[in-house]
Order: structure tokens, then C-alpha cells, then sequence
């Protein structure tokens, strides 16, 4: 891309775009709504290796990146939450009546409805929260670390060439 700035004409790297309020502003609305860096670099009109280099050159762009994602990990863990506990919401139905005499009457009804805390959510929730009380086999950490303590000595005791 080119500028021209007086009688000067100077080369613009396509970064600079990105680098303003507006262009940080959708690179974090698109990590927020989920993209990959690969679809974000799509959008970009550029390659992922070059968001990458950017992320590692600009920080602001790394930032925003960031801030975006966590933002979604946060409204994800609060769902999870709350369906793993279970919640209430009120339904409302507008009802639109014709009268004998054609006028219409609207009547609205709320009902307060409860949604079942689930138990899928919630397991999912424990094994990733408290993993050391409830994943599958509790005693696998200990195993596997006092496996990998004997292979240690088993190959401290060998005699290499």
C-alpha cells in the first residue's frame, strides 16, 4: 500500500490499519465471537504466520486477542455454571384474542418455568474444577508418578556404554 504525503511517496505496511482503535476493535469482536486465529487472520486479509509475527511484534493486536477470548471463556464457565445448578426464567406468551364484536383483546401470560440442574454439566464441571476428587481414576496421578520414580532409578542402576 502506498501513502502520499506531500510530494513524498512512502510505503504503508497493511498492520497500520489494524493497529487503530477500530481495527483492534473488530480483531477482539472476532475473537469474542469464537474465531480461530486462522479464521481472524482470514478476515485480516492476511496469513496466519503473519498474525502470528504480529501478535509477537504489536502487542496491542496479542492484547486484544486476549481480552477477546477471555471475555467468551468467561460467558462460557458462567453458562456451564448455571446449567450444571440449574435456574428459573419466566416464559411470556402474548396471546392476540378476536372478540365476538371484532375488537381484539392481547392478554400476556407469565409463567415462571425451572430449568433442572444437569448432571452431564455438573461432571463435567467437577472433573475439570476438582480433578483430584473426581476424575475417573483418582489414584492415576500417584501411579503414574510413582511408575515414572522406578523407571528413573531403573535407569540410573544401568550401566551405559
Amino acid at each position: 500500500m502506498l501513502k502520499i504525503k506531500g510530494d513524498d511517496v512512502m510505503a504503508v505496511g497493511k498492520y497500520q490499519k489494524w493497529l487503530e482503535p477500530d481495527g483492534l476493535l473488530r480483531i477482539e469482536a472476532w475473537a469474542r465471537d469464537g474465531l480461530s486465529k486462522e479464521q481472524v487472520a482470514h478476515n485480516m486479509g492476511i496469513a496466519t504466520s503473519t498474525l502470528r509475527e504480529w501478535v509477537n511484534t504489536y502487542p496491542a493486536i496479542s492484547t486484544v486477542l486476549k481480552r477477546g477470548k477471555e471475555i467468551v471463556d468467561i460467558e462460557v464457565e458462567n453458562a456451564m455454571c448455571k446449567r450444571a445448578l440449574g435456574y428459573e426464567y419466566e416464559e411470556v406468551k402474548t396471546i392476540v384474542e378476536q372478540a365476538a364484536d371484532g375488537s381484539r383483546k392481547t392478554k400476556v401470560e407469565k409463567t415462571k418455568k425451572q430449568v433442572a440442574p444437569d448432571v452431564g454439566a455438573q461432571i463435567f464441571w467437577l472433573k475439570n474444577r476438582r480433578r483430584q476428587l473426581w476424575m475417573e481414576n483418582p489414584h492415576k496421578v500417584i501411579n503414574d508418578n510413582e511408575l515414572l520414580e522406578l523407571k528413573k532409578k531403573e535407569l540410573e542402576s544401568k550401566d551405559w556404554p
